[in-house]
């Protein structure tokens, strides 16, 4: 048997190739948009592509199960678990096999049995391998957005981004239901999960690629807490703010994601995206966030082509307008494919750097000891645009907190008073020129970007409010 895995460092996420050496069968496990990689690793392996299946519709990234499987010609294995409304929308195309708990399909000599564990989403499901030539027993198991390295999955997302009301508690219980029924597996049982650290679909997955269930129910809370009540309220306690981009994944994947657009987009210069942003359309300006701060063409948003930029680009971009980027010519390729990732396809035109001149608009920057001077005096008002459970950690006194996730919504910039400068901060600078340019698209003037965050403003020995936290 084979075993390859492929992860996805800017969305945190994994997928694999699971493979028969005997007979050349092959199954690919939650294909990312990018489906090339599994092709060529396939085909490398000298084996056949049979299966393509995913453990849940996802919400972080555009699934490639279904454009894969018109590539290859595989069949494409789905949950048919979940009930109404969590179906598959393709799942009766043709190509489709519709699965539930307790079925088994075989990769060659490899036996996978279809496990539903529900609790992240209704329809989620697992899959636990053994390999037949050597053993009837299994090996380990597949699981998706169930359980991390030192995690589990958040129950909340239905609830929290795509607005499904009143969900999360009966989710949660869920999710507690469905580890309780994991822990009677061995604890010799590996574990392959979907995500790793720096994923939104968890709050403190683990950086180790796999691990075992004996080594979880030692290290992972989740496995350890004593009633289903105590479970509840630590599983949904602190969850981070799902990035906006969510909700419409979570209904791509469901009705079946689009096939890529051929073809590239055309260079153009500056005049041309400033006739664009003049028009009403967008610009993503994909240059760290000091350069930017130096100057930029109004109206563009700053996403800046880094660790976190997929994630970034769907919060704050547009999926009903072209996009145009500003981007290094040897950097483009490597945008779109991370913009696509997301479903974020439709891009229209790049410039580089360089082609970007004329008279060009700045962002102010503060010193943490100026922004608290002029705080004081009545000046400014300071905007924390972190996550919540950062803002819970320590936060400014007197600031309002509006994380990054709503601003790119377009949500909540109401709360923030006219009439006087903003000083946005994050943790380090980066989340806050990102808000400031939204913020400078939609108009709003004298905006300001807190230098070095609230990390310089600790390391200056200025004051910092504490939430009291009630212990479980």
């Amino acid at each position: 048997m084979l075993i390859k895995r492929f992860y996805d460092t800017r969305l945190a996420q994994a997928s694999y190739l699971v493979g028969c050496q005997a007979t050349g069968d092959a199954l690919i496990i939650d294909p990312a948009r990018d489906i090339q990689q599994y092709l060529d690793a396939v085909k490398a392996e000298g084996m056949r592509l049979i299966f393509v299946t995913e453990t849940h519709i996802h919400a972080d990234f555009l699934s490639g199960t279904r454009e894969l499987v018109a590539a290859s010609g595989a069949l494409a294995i789905l949950s048919d678990e979940g009930g109404a409304g969590w179906r598959y929308g393709w799942g009766h195309e043709p190509g489709v096999r519709l699965v539930c708990d307790g079925e088994t399909f075989m990769v060659g000599n490899v036996k996978v049995d279809v496990l539903h564990t529900p609790g992240h989403t209704p329809e989620h499901i697992s899959f636990r391998i053994t390999d037949t030539k050597a053993t009837d027993k299994p090996m380990g198991v597949f699981t998706g957005d169930f359980v991390f390295v030192g995690d589990v999955g958040r129950p909340d997302l239905l609830e929290r981004a795509a607005g499904v009301r009143g969900t999360m508690d009966a989710a949660a219980r869920q999710l507690y239901a469905s580890i309780q029924k994991f822990k009677q597996h061995p604890d010799y049982l590996q574990i392959w999960p979907g995500h790793g650290a720096g994923s939104a679909c968890g709050k403190s997955l683990g950086a180790v690629p796999s691990s075992t269930l004996g080594y979880e129910r030692i290290a992972n809370w989740a496995f350890n807490v004593k009633t289903e009540h105590e479970f509840v309220l630590r599983v949904l306690d602190g969850q981070p703010e799902p990035p906006a981009y969510f909700a419409i994944m979570k209904q791509l994947n469901r009705d079946g994601p689009p096939k890529r657009a051929a073809g590239r987009p055309t260079r153009v210069g500056a005049d041309a995206l400033r006739r664009i942003l003049a028009e009403g359309g967008v610009v993503a300006d994909t240059r760290k966030t000091a350069e930017f701060a130096l100057g930029h063409l109004h109206g563009a948003f700053n996403v800046p082509l880094g660790g976190s930029f997929p994630t970034y680009a769907g919060t704050v971009l547009p999926y009903t307008k072209p996009i145009h980027l500003v981007v290094a010519e040897e950097s483009l390729d490597d945008a779109l494919a991370s913009l696509a990732s997301v479903g974020l396809d439709d891009v229209a035109a790049w410039a580089t750097p360089a082609d970007v001149t004329g008279d060009l608009e700045t962002t102010p920057q503060a010193s943490p000891a100026d922004a608290l001077a002029r705080a004081a005096r009545g000046e400014v008002t300071i905007v924390d645009v972190r996550r919540q459970s950062e803002w819970d950690e320590g936060h400014i006194a007197g600031a309002i907190h509006l994380p990054l996730s709503e601003i790119g919504k377009g949500e909540g910039l109401d709360r923030i008073p006219r009439g006087k400068p903003v000083v946005l901060h994050c943790e380090s600078g980066g989340r806050s020129s990102i808000a400031a340019s939204v913020l400078l698209a939609a108009g709003r003037g004298d905006v300001i970007n807190m230098q070095g965050g609230i990390s310089a403003w600790k390391k200056a020995g200025l004051p910092i409010e504490h939430l009291e936290v009630t212990p479980f």
